[in-house]
């Protein structure tokens, strides 16, 4: 098992971050040590994953384009039009060349954490829940019921915070990127493989 010496990932994500989203990325670290406990995972490797999720957040969405563009990064039409989004691809990125991460699963947790994929691994899941249901977060919708299922069932808590956001976005708030919509189909089917 490789060590990480996060106090120096701290130190460095820190000075790349307004508060704000230094405080959601510590308690997204540290939603993912717990569900990583919970479902026997690399604690460290989840926690890792967890710190760096967000760190291509704060670049300017113009800047977001351009680094993508320079470092061939494909980007879907949604993307280009939404260049908030890139961020997790960009940051998948970025903890490869700026931080030095090449696990593969810490690489896929982050490129994945925003819209989801179908077939998602544990550590990918772990991820995307944790950004979801860190304790300063608040406007969800079913927020407290997401959390107490967070620790029961990732595949069931993924197809519920999915169609939450499906209709989210339906009601204006936003464009669906495709690959969220395959991502809620995946696991939709798997949910009703169960009944």
């Amino acid at each position: 098992m490789k060590h990480y010496d996060m106090k120096s990932y701290q130190k460095k994500i820190k000075h790349e971050m307004d508060d704000g989203r230094y405080q959601h990325t510590l308690g997204v670290m540290y939603t993912c040590a717990a569900l990583a406990m919970r479902y026997e995972y690399d604690i460290q490797k989840a926690e890792l994953a967890g710190l760096l999720h967000d760190c291509a957040k704060c670049i300017p969405n113009g800047k977001k384009l351009k680094l993508c563009e320079k470092h061939n990064i494909q980007m879907t039409e949604t993307e280009r039009r939404n260049p908030f989004l890139l961020h997790a691809k960009l940051g998948a990125f970025l903890a490869m060349e700026q931080y030095g991460v090449n696990d593969k699963e810490i690489i896929s947790a982050i490129l994945n954490h925003t819209t989801g994929k179908p077939n998602m691994s544990l550590l990918d899941k772990i991820v995307y829940v944790a950004d979801y249901i860190e304790p300063r977060r608040s406007k969800a919708e079913n927020l407290p019921e997401v959390r107490k299922m967070a620790f029961v069932d990732l595949d069931q808590t993924l197809y519920k915070i999915l169609s939450d956001t499906l209709k989210y976005l339906d009601k204006g708030s936003g464009e669906i990127d495709n690959m969220t919509i395959k991502a809620y189909e995946y696991y939709r089917a798997k949910q009703e493989e169960k009944i």
